[in-house]
């Protein structure tokens, strides 16, 4: 049997999800990959107190409804750190709170493979924008600059 690529060696993953047997598969295929877990977690306090208590997440991987509480606080807490997440969910685009209609959305039951190749490109877009953002505000034209 061949190998995966590790296209996520290095890369810190949050599971948010309730569902055993898919929190598995996904954590099962994110690690083939190279990716180290943080989770699965199956409730929204799990989940805040395990972003509370990561140095590190490089990417999430949300499902909205945590056994009938909305994980809004996790997606909102990974947020205030920059860090990109996906929502793993059973609801419908209409369902999703506008203020995440710009996340993307991977509706039940979502290719798991397809879900894990699209991560490295969302953490690479978070990273340039994350490297770049700081120095923006900052940036001063080169003849304002003293010699």
């Amino acid at each position: 049997m061949e190998t995966p690529l590790q296209v996520l060696a290095g890369c810190w993953i949050l599971i948010v999800e309730d569902e055993y047997f898919l929190a598995d598969e996904l954590g099962q295929r994110l690690s083939a990959h190279g990716a180290t877990l943080l989770g699965p977690v199956a409730t929204l306090e799990k989940a805040l107190a395990l972003v509370e208590a990561s140095e590190r997440i490089d990417c999430a991987v949300i499902d909205l409804n945590l056994r009938g509480q909305s994980a809004s606080p996790v997606a909102d807490a990974l947020e205030a750190r920059n860090v990109p997440f996906v929502f793993a969910t059973g609801y419908t685009a209409s369902m999703m709170p506008d203020r995440y209609r710009h996340v993307l959305r991977w509706e039940k039951p979502y290719p798991f493979e397809a879900l894990v190749q699209s991560l490295p490109a969302l953490i690479q877009q978070s990273r340039v924008a994350c490297r770049s953002a700081p120095y923006a505000k900052f940036a001063v034209p080169l003849e304002q600059i003293p010699t």
